[in-house]
């Protein structure tokens, strides 16, 4: 899949997020030598709680809290050593484990600053839509062709995207902080403050990023 992006004509790639397959930040790595793999916190969330009992989950999410909101890489090392050491550390190591075995590619993102952390912490946005679409081809199960599935798809993102907008619809006029639905999937997406993420994308990488924001893009 990398190489056939590569020869569709992807140059260079500034950062990757991953959900953890194994083998694909070496895909990655290898397709763009000078790309940065971030490991999806959201997986390494999920995959340290594994183990733990339901009733700690809530808590044990909490006090690791303070490893992936860290300002820096040490203070990250420094609260997942107090978790570490806590009663709920000692009681599930392997929520510990889980962090340190992924530690070099689930750091990455905290060299950027929040405006940045923000775009590319996570592969849920992407994950959400697939979700919904899995769901489509499930229910039909084999198609003739191709083109068949293709369409198949192309209405289900319309189905998607006209519901969302009836979401939007409804919200229209409530604070921004009160608005919950989702934006659109495809043409006219905007992410929130992607500006901002841009600009500290070509502060980050002046001499890779050509980067230049227009808005409906």
């Amino acid at each position: 899949m990398c190489a056939e992006l590569r020869n569709r004509g992807v140059a260079d790639v500034l950062i990757v997020c991953c959900d953890g397959l194994t083998g694909f930040a070496e895909a990655v790595e290898a397709t763009w030598p000078q790309a940065t793999v971030q490991t999806c916190v959201v997986h390494l969330i999920r995959a340290s709680m594994r183990f733990v009992g339901y009733g700690d989950r809530k808590t044990v999410a909490a006090l690791l809290k303070p490893v992936y909101q860290a300002p820096t890489e040490q203070a990250a090392a420094d609260a997942l050593e107090v978790f570490a050491d806590s009663d709920l550390g000692r009681k599930y190591p392997s929520a510990v484990k889980t962090f340190r075995d992924a530690w070099e590619r689930s750091i990455p993102f905290l060299a950027f600053p929040p405006e940045l952390r923000r775009v590319i912490y996570t592969t849920n946005s992407i994950e959400s839509l697939n979700y919904q679409l899995r769901k489509v081809t499930k229910n039909r199960g084999h198609f003739p062709n191709d083109q068949a599935a293709m369409k198949l798809l192309w209405m289900a993102i319309c189905n998607i995207e006209d519901k969302r907008a009836r979401d939007r619809a409804t919200e229209r006029g409530l604070p921004a902080a009160k608005r919950r639905a989702s934006g659109r999937l495809v043409e006219g997406a905007v992410t929130t403050n992607w500006k901002r993420a841009l600009e500290q994308l070509s502060l980050a990488y002046p001499d890779r990023s050509t980067i230049t924001y227009k808005p409906n893009t």
